[in-house]
């Protein structure tokens, strides 16, 4: 009767263990397939949103700063040649897909401003998350990742002007200024 019992349990262990493992191995295919889809949304989102509000120097403020992203990412990873975590492959540094992430988020925040560049950047963290995830970077693959990304927008990307006319006035005592400002 005893070894009956003790098969059952066994039986009933080892039934757990493999739903347990198909769900977390589920679970963690989900956020490597978000991360993924994430490395196409995040620049179409950047570059479609530009295009949209007929933002033309966003679009190509976004454009050099892609292009300076992939060059210098692609750069370092042939440069480096870095193994990846748990024999997953080579050219691990830096992290492409966070890069690439990031330098969308921080077009967004730069030119746009922080209310929409706060999700993009939390967007681009869950991206260096998922890598981490999926075994295919370590944390040092995804900060560098993020450092070339945010740094390639930042060196293209101005904020955008709405009003690029402006009235000011001044006045003190003796005299009265009216000015006429025009943003290039």
């Amino acid at each position: 009767m005893r070894s009956t019992f003790e098969h059952k349990i066994r039986h009933c262990t080892i039934t757990l263990l493999l739903i347990l493992s198909t769900t977390v191995y589920s679970q963690n295919k989900t956020i490597q397939t978000s991360g993924d889809i994430l490395l196409f949304v995040m620049p179409a989102t950047a570059l479609t949103s530009s295009l949209v509000i007929g933002d033309y120097e966003g679009t190509w403020q976004f454009a050099k700063g892609f292009t300076l992203n992939q060059a210098v990412t692609i750069g370092l990873k042939y440069a480096t040649d870095k193994k990846r975590p748990f024999n997953n492959g080579n050219r691990a540094f830096p992290s492409g897909h966070t890069s690439t992430t990031f330098q969308s988020a921080a077009f967004i925040q730069k030119r746009y401003g922080w209310s929409y560049g706060i999700p993009a950047y939390i967007l681009a963290g869950y991206t260096g998350y998922s890598r981490i995830n999926a075994q295919k970077h370590d944390s040092w693959d995804v900060l560098a990742g993020a450092v070339v990304g945010i740094g390639s927008a930042y060196i293209f990307t101005t904020p955008y002007q709405r009003e690029h006319m402006q009235l000011s006035f001044a006045n003190d005592a003796n005299s009265y200024s009216l000015g006429f400002i025009y943003k290039f």
